[in-house]
């Protein structure tokens, strides 16, 4: 039995594709939702709309601190895993539902009287940005070297894992399942959605923005510089910046007394809807690792707001640049990435990694 742990939307959307190959196979699995940072309430709609079954197990752990949060997510975790004894355990990324899944998952195999035969597989390893300040960065490491099986998406990834002494047996490189995630909902997203014409937009002319992390977003100063870098393209161009707005994200605009100027503000959306919005935008400017993927599978040039990285591959092949935080750099990078040609090729795979690993576990 597979037990799949998941607690953030980007998670609910990756994990898609192996959720579907689990069902197509008839592997006999269970979803555990840890309600990272939204109740299974909240994300109902991301498992009804892309036709997932509800998870089995909800733990509505909510925001905490960083180790609040790590902390109550294993103590739940490990009570299902005792109760339900999965043979694999699967984590997804770099949040702290990755490394309390991965660290209770290695703890119950620890040598004692209740000791439980689990083995750790990490989907999206292998990805660094080098900066051990981002908390993703630390999650992502530690749950790379607690892992039995890592599915890394890219050559790339996978040298990272090997500098780091993780042993080779361990590494399967798999193409990422965002690939299989946008290829499978793309015509879906289609035929349910129409958020460009409900928002009184046209293809490929307007710019999307997303902004929520942690680094960016709880600093003024990296906040203010942002916006006034996104002002600065609304006035350079005088096309729509639509900005869906991150719960956090406004908080802190709103604690912080900045204002928004230029940007089309809207609530945050189902995914469906966003994969439409975003695959029809002019450009992307993001801090969403999940965004610089997709919008580099979608042919959408993109501005990373940010100082690094752990997606080198889209850098490489002319799809995306670092901006950071200053407002002229923003508004350089956007202007040469309106300017590049959309021919990059899609370095993340072609569609099929879900199938992939549900085959190197089974096999």
């Amino acid at each position: 039995m597979f037990a799949i742990i998941l607690g953030t939307r980007p998670e609910i959307i990756k994990m898609s594709p192996i959720i579907r190959s689990c069902e197509r196979k008839g592997v006999n699995f269970f979803v555990l939702h840890t309600g990272q940072h939204y109740s299974y309430e909240m994300d109902r709609v991301f498992f009804e709309e892309l036709g997932l079954p509800a998870p089995e197990v909800n733990l509505d752990i909510g925001s905490k601190s960083h180790a609040e949060q790590t902390g109550a997510i294993m103590t739940g975790v490990e009570k299902v895993l005792f109760e339900k004894r999965p043979d694999v355990v699967l984590v997804q990324g770099d949040t702290n539902t990755v490394l309390a899944g991965a660290l209770a998952a290695s703890k119950c195999r620890v040598r004692g009287e209740r000791s439980l035969p689990v083995e750790v597989g990490h989907v999206e390893a292998g990805l660094r940005s080098f900066d051990r300040t981002m908390p993703e960065e630390v999650n992502r490491v530690v749950a790379d070297h607690l892992s039995d099986y890592l599915f890394a998406p890219t050559n790339s990834a996978r040298k990272n894992l090997r500098r780091e002494g993780i042993e080779k047996r361990k590494i399967f490189v798999t193409g990422n399942t965002i690939v299989d995630a946008v290829f499978e909902n793309l015509a879906l997203s289609e035929k349910k959605a129409n958020i460009v014409h409900e928002l009184g937009l046209s293809a490929d002319n307007y710019f999307l923005v997303t902004l929520h992390r942690q680094e960016n977003v709880d600093d003024k100063k990296r906040l203010k510089g942002i916006l006034d870098g996104l002002t600065r393209i609304h006035d350079s161009y005088g096309l729509p910046l639509v900005f869906p707005v991150h719960p956090r994200t406004e908080k802190m605009i709103k604690s912080f007394g900045l204002k928004i100027k230029g940007i089309q503000t809207i609530k945050p959306m189902g995914f469906l809807e966003f994969l439409q919005l975003e695959s029809k935008a002019r450009l992307a400017l993001t801090d969403s690792g999940g965004v610089q993927e997709e919008s580099c599978i979608l042919k959408v040039p993109c501005v990373t707001i940010r100082d690094s990285t752990e997606r080198p591959e889209t850098l490489d092949v002319g799809a995306n640049v670092i901006a950071g935080v200053d407002p002229r750099s923003i508004a350089d990078a956007a202007e040469k990435m309106l300017d590049t040609p959309r021919s990059w090729e899609n370095p993340f795979g072609d569609g099929k990694a879900g199938d992939r690993i549900i085959k190197i576990l089974c096999a």
